[in-house]
């Protein structure tokens, strides 16, 4: 068998398969989309006509592009300095709870694994003026009712708390796999050394766990330069563009006004700005804590 492995043809024969899904349904799209954002087309005609760079040259001259662009900078930077904290935080809670950890796990994870629309929906009763749960609550202290979701200075901050509301579950889940995976003899000596809790935490705990919180980082990075649905369900990119993403903005060209050259342009956009930001962090952060020795 061994001996099968090592010849080429055998060991080309069993990569082919996943090598044409690869080419088909990830290089060829790339190439397609780098194609059609030279064009000017609408989608639907059989006349594409080549237009070269006008495409990215409107894009980048579009103040409400580039508004675009900075929502999804507001998603990163959430997301690294707000979510992911909060991530570690809750990890470490629910790996020291003695009773009903299961539940907890489940109880954290219940949102990820459901619909967007649905969240959207929630979260809109949730910020609706009058009856919403958030303006109770700030009526209760004598504030004025909140426009959370029509109002530009609360729209974005909004949709960043329903995103990572969402989200949240799903990386804890990591994180506390990262934890509840450390030896516990490490945690068993330092307390016998006397360590408290909150040294064995972060002398301990955190420094073997580096690893999963890059990853973690790394994937909230990617879907904040992909997030879309959420922004779509809850505002539309509205009020007045301040919550357009990237995405939303693509599809509002590509697919409203059938503008499917110019889409093309703006989703070749996204990709190189996701893969200059994601090789940023692996070059800078990432690749110094790759791995961890017990």
């Amino acid at each position: 068998m061994n001996k099968s492995l090592r010849n080429p043809l055998v060991f080309t024969l069993f990569i082919l398969p996943a090598l044409l899904l690869f080419l088909i349904f990830f290089i060829y799209p790339i190439f397609s989309s780098l194609y059609y954002s030279l064009t000017s087309w609408n989608g639907v005609s059989d006349t594409v006509k080549f237009t070269g760079l006008n495409n990215f040259e409107k894009a980048l001259g579009d103040d409400r592009f580039w508004i675009s662009v900075k929502n999804n900078g507001w998603f990163i930077l959430f997301s690294v300095f707000i979510q992911v904290p909060l991530i570690v935080l809750f990890s470490l809670l629910i790996a020291n709870v003695k009773k009903l950890k299961g539940l907890y796990k489940t109880a954290v994870f219940m949102p990820s694994i459901m619909s967007t629309a649905v969240i959207g929906i929630l979260w809109g009763f949730i910020y609706e003026p009058n009856i919403g749960l958030f303006n109770k609550v700030l009526g209760v202290v004598g504030i004025e009712p909140v426009y959370w979701l029509s109002d530009e200075r609360f729209a974005m901050l909004s949709i960043l708390i329903t995103n990572a509301w969402q989200w949240t579950g799903f990386y804890i889940v990591m994180v506390l796999a990262a934890i509840l995976s450390i030896p516990g003899e490490l945690d068993e000596a330092a307390a016998i050394d006397g360590a408290t809790g909150f040294q064995r935490a972060t002398r301990i705990t955190l420094p073997l766990i580096v690893p999963i919180i890059s990853v973690v980082i790394m994937l909230s990075i990617a879907g904040a330069m992909k997030a879309a649905d959420i922004v779509i369900v809850m505002t539309k990119g509205g009020p007045a563009g301040s919550t357009e993403v990237m995405a939303t903005y693509m599809i509002k060209y590509a697919i409203t006004n059938f503008k499917y050259g110019y889409g093309n342009a703006i989703a070749v956009l996204i990709f190189m700005f996701t893969l200059v930001v994601t090789a940023l962090y692996q070059l800078l952060f990432a690749r110094r804590n790759e791995r961890i020795e017990y």
